[in-house]
């Protein structure tokens, strides 16, 4: 979505840049923050313009402030180009291009007459608030959902065949034998109350008026209970298998062989086995280093210990000669 950006050079630039594209300064939030509320209310703005009664009413100042919110978000656009070293890499990128398209048409009402009527591409707008609030961060997550509709498509892609093949059975019976006046003109007719019915929905606006007719709306009614579940199931397994795979690694403890890990665990979670083969275990080092020491201690404490006993022995007690 967004490429690699880079300062166009030292000083004022890169001071700019840090300012509008990144966010880990008080001066940067609250740009982001100011821009947030701009973006939110100049959709605000263009919502209230499409009533009718606040149009009438409230016209010319809902255009002289989208006119306003056109100018600062320009300007916006031109400091941004302006800090980067490769502008036209950002231009043609997706929020670039957004940043375009959220000027451009109230400018073309200058320009080109009957430009007005594009005036409501400016809701995209709203767009940019992914940006400032870089929620880009969820793009893995997005990842995730679209590898597990790719795993199941095949099987979501034989159950909507399934699901024509009932509609258009049911449909086609229901033609049989209900009458034109109750709304079942045609086959294709007769498919969209079969869609409708097998949905759930029920618009309500065809309706059997047969005995046999309504029997098969039940059925068809139970029957699409019955295989909602199915393609959320198929989708839920995939998503819970894309996401297990992403989480968990297949490698086995070395110590007692359980290979359900997190990808960043260190120690085997059954026996507390260090699982990465390939550094040392800093515990282990940490308890080897303390373990040195402590055997000198030991073997200066042995090497020692006659030459204290014989200490010990030549030492007269205080209280004299024991009688």
């Amino acid at each position: 979505m967004l490429p690699t950006l880079k300062p166009a050079g030292e000083g004022l630039r890169t001071r700019i840049f840090q300012i509008i594209f990144e966010s880990d300064t008080r001066l940067a939030k609250g740009f982001d923050i100011m821009l947030i509320v701009l973006i939110l209310t100049s959709v605000g703005v263009i919502m209230a313009d499409s009533v009718p009664v606040w149009h009438v009413l409230y016209g010319d100042w809902f255009y002289r402030i989208e006119w306003g919110f056109t100018i600062l978000f320009t300007i916006e656009l031109l400091v941004r180009v302006y800090c980067l070293d490769r502008p036209s890499q950002y231009l043609r990128s997706f929020y670039g291009i957004v940043d375009i398209l959220a000027i451009l048409p109230t400018w073309l009402v200058l320009f080109i007459p009957g430009a007005h009527s594009l005036v409501m591409i400016r809701i995209m707008r709203v767009l940019r608030v992914f940006r400032v609030l870089r929620l880009m961060q969820f793009v893995g997550e997005g990842r995730t959902l679209v590898e597990a509709l790719k795993k199941s498509s095949h099987q979501i892609l034989l159950f909507l065949f399934t699901v024509v093949m009932l509609v258009t059975i049911f449909g086609t019976l229901i033609y049989t034998i209900e009458p034109k006046e109750a709304g079942f003109t045609s086959i294709p007719k007769a498919i969209y109350w079969g869609v409708v019915t097998l949905t759930t929905v029920g618009y309500g606006d065809i309706a059997p008026v047969t005995a046999l007719g309504q029997f098969i709306s039940v059925v068809v009614m139970l029957l699409g209970y019955s295989i909602i579940a199915v393609p959320t199931g198929v989708f839920s397994a995939e998503v819970i298998r894309s996401i297990r795979a992403e989480r968990y690694s297949d490698e086995a403890c070395p110590g007692c062989g359980h290979d359900r890990h997190e990808k960043r665990a260190k120690y085997c979670l059954l026996c507390g086995t260090w699982l990465d083969e390939d550094t040392p275990d800093p515990n282990k080092a940490e308890e080897d280093e303390q373990e040195g020491p402590c055997e000198e201690v030991k073997q200066a404490a042995q090497e020692d210990s006659p030459k204290v006993r014989r200490d010990m022995d030549n030492e007269t007690p205080r209280g004299g000669p024991s009688v």
